[in-house]
């Protein structure tokens, strides 16, 4: 009885260690498939340079919804280029925008809506900067929330600021994809 408890202990153990190996070598085989975002890139040149090189066009929005298509836009031109300095320019980035306002808290006293959600969609395409060749396209979507107060004042600055903040998460979107796809460019 004392020998098959040492074998079933020495199998178990063996068959453990098989496991672990498994384990440590796919490990260690998908390791190599990852590249990091802002490490080096496959072109050779540095992410940052690549995404200066973007020229980001003015964005077109629905009338009376400019003011996010400018908060956009300023966000973008930062987040791709913050030096301030200007270079050349290989790819224009082409966005087209809507924003819609939904009321889904509305107060049983007063019939006013307590909280307004703004949902942005815009649409991008990346291409060189003739116009012949798409780089990538898709589509970026986010929401922000704010608060409504009977004072008209202050619902209308919380839902400016809520413009704000969804154009800087919409931007993030659109830099962190657009930041993809030219890292793996040859």
């Amino acid at each position: 009885m004392a020998d098959t408890t040492i074998g079933t202990a020495t199998a178990c153990a063996a068959a453990r260690a098989a496991r672990l190996a498994c384990v440590a070598g796919l490990a260690l085989n998908l390791s190599a498939c990852f590249r990091p975002l802002y490490g080096p890139t496959a072109s050779g040149e540095s992410l940052p340079a690549l995404l200066a090189g973007i020229q980001v066009d003015d964005i077109a929005m629905a009338r009376d919804q400019e003011r996010i298509g400018h908060y956009l836009r300023s966000e973008l031109i930062f987040a791709l280029d913050g030096s301030g300095q200007p270079g050349p320019k290989r790819y224009r980035l082409k966005l087209q925008g809507s924003e819609s306002v939904q009321t889904p808290i509305v107060s049983t006293t007063t019939g006013r809506a307590e909280a307004g959600t703004i949902v942005g969609v815009v649409k991008y395409s990346l291409e060189n900067l003739d116009g012949t060749k798409i780089v990538t396209e898709g589509v970026a979507t986010s929401t922000a929330t704010y608060d409504r107060s009977v004072q008209r004042f202050a619902s209308l600055r919380a839902a400016r600021d809520a413009e704000i903040r969804l154009a800087s998460v919409l931007a993030d979107q659109i830099k962190t994809r657009l930041a993809s796809v030219l890292s793996a460019k040859p």
